[in-house]
This record gives structure tokens, sequence and C-alpha cells, in this order.
């Protein structure tokens, strides 16, 4: 039992700072005051204070999914690991384009994917996980998922936005925000890239599934949903070239492209391990 709490610590512990330097992001960046002030850069410290909480996490991760028996996983390891890589391009994103405003929306979420491995702690062993093309798929895979979940972020928060602007409801929690056309801008850059990943995935997976996996691609519903989500996302990048697609329009495609990705990996298995408890 110690042995558990030990191992799961770096995660409790990832996932209470999220949630205090959330809070704090809230309460410096968003609380309204009657001392208003425009958007306020990240201070120094809170840049170490992330990526400390980012070294944390990471340690915990790695400690619990790469074993001498081989390498573990489940879903919830892998939206945890999901969210760090999330939160680690954002940090980095943060360096070259103004991020201030948006800490109060993905830091919470990351508290709450760093959780997950403390509440569902279930792992199953990873079959060919030695085999260096399936770690390229794996590290492919993730980075795909985590800044496609980086794109849909953002995606809400042009939403959320642009809606106030049309309405002239600017709040301080939207006076934090990047300009909408930066963002506009970070999103298809986000989701350009995301999309480049995916494409290397599925495609892997179809062409090499013998190879990575040990059996033939099988058509089920995990393959249907990738092979969805990928139409999606290549249909907005055509339209945003084409026609220029944005605002609403792009926030539909872009979620509609994620709750499809999130079904095809990270539902199934949430299936299988939670609800028929199949590890």
């Amino acid at each position: 039992m110690a042995d558990i709490v030990i191992q799961l610590l770096p995660h409790i512990l990832a996932a209470l700072l999220y949630a205090a330097l959330g809070f704090h992001f809230w309460n410096t960046r968003w609380r309204e005051s009657d001392t208003q002030h425009l958007a306020r850069p990240m201070q120094a410290w809170e840049r170490y204070a992330i990526a400390g909480v980012l070294l944390l996490q990471g340690y915990g991760l790695y400690d619990a999914l790469f074993a001498e028996v081989g390498m573990r996983f489940s879903f919830s390891f892998a939206l945890s690991l999901m969210m760090w890589l999330a939160v680690l391009i954002y940090w980095l994103e943060s360096f070259m384009a103004r991020m201030e405003g948006m800490q109060p929306m993905v830091l919470p979420l990351a508290a709450l994917c760093a959780a997950l491995p403390v509440i569902f702690p279930n792992v199953h062993l990873v079959a060919h996980a030695s085999a260096t093309g399936f770690k390229l798929h794996f590290l492919t895979a993730m980075l795909a998922y985590s800044l496609l979940t980086l794109s849909a972020l953002h995606a809400i928060f042009m939403g959320f936005t642009e809606n106030a602007l049309h309405k002239r409801l600017l709040k301080r929690s939207l006076s934090s925000l990047p300009p909408l056309l930066t963002m506009e801008s970070l999103l298809f850059r986000m989701l350009l890239i995301g999309f480049i990943l995916l494409t290397l995935t599925v495609g892997s997976g179809l062409f090499f599934s013998e190879a990575l996996f040990g059996k033939p691609l099988a058509l089920d519903h995990k393959t249907l949903f990738a092979f969805a989500s990928w139409a999606i996302f290549a249909t907005l990048l055509v339209g945003r070239h084409a026609w220029g697609w944005r605002g609403k329009r792009a926030l539909r495609w872009t979620l509609s492209g994620f709750a499809l990705l999130i079904l095809a990996y990270v539902g199934s298995r949430f299936v299988a391990e939670v609800i028929l408890g199949r590890v």
C-alpha cells in the first residue's frame, strides 16, 4: 500500500500544484476588480513554477509507464500524458506568442488529467512496446493528440472572445487573452502540425499494423473514429486555405474532429477498462 502511495505521489502533487497555479492565474488575470488592469505578462517565477510542475508530472509518468516488465498504459495515463505534452507545448509557445489569460482554463484541465491515474490506477502491459517502430508510432500519436487538444481549447477561447466582442462585453478575463488574430493564427498552425502528425499516426497504423501491433488492421469503431477525425481536420484545413473558413465554422469543425479523436482511443479504453473491467 505504501509503495502505491509513493508511486502516485507525483501525480497527486502535480494535480494540486496545477490547481493552485490555475487559481493564481484566475485571481491575477480574470478576477474582476475595481482596479482593473490590462493584460499582465507572465512573470519569470510563474514560468519556473509551471516548468517545475511539468518536471514533477513527467517524472511520475515515466516512472509509472516504463517498468522492467515492459511498457504499461491505460486511458487515465493516456489523458495525463496528452495533457502533459499539451501544457509543455503551451509553455514553449508562450515564449514566442502572447499567451496571457489562457492559463486559468489550461491549468485546471491539466490538474484534472494529472489526477486521473490516482483515481484509475490500473494499467495493462503494451505488446511490442520495445520495437522502434512502435515507439515512433506512440510518440507521434501522443504529440498529435496533444496538439489537437490544445487546438480544441484555442477554438473554445476564440468562440468566447468573438462572442463577447460582438456583444461588446470586454471583461478583464477577455482583455487578458491574446488578440483574436493571434489566437487564430496559432490555432491553425497547431492544427496543421497536429494534422501532419495524425496523418503519420493513421498511416503507420494502416500500412504497418502487423509490424507495430502483431496483427492486421481491424476495421472496428476505434479505426472508424480515427479515420473520421482525420477527414474532418483535412476538410477544415482545405476550407481554411481555399475559402478562408474561420470563426464559428472553424470552431465547430475543430471540436467535432477532436471529439471523434478522443473517442477513437480514450473513449474505447475507458469503456474497456472502467465499464467492462478489462485490463
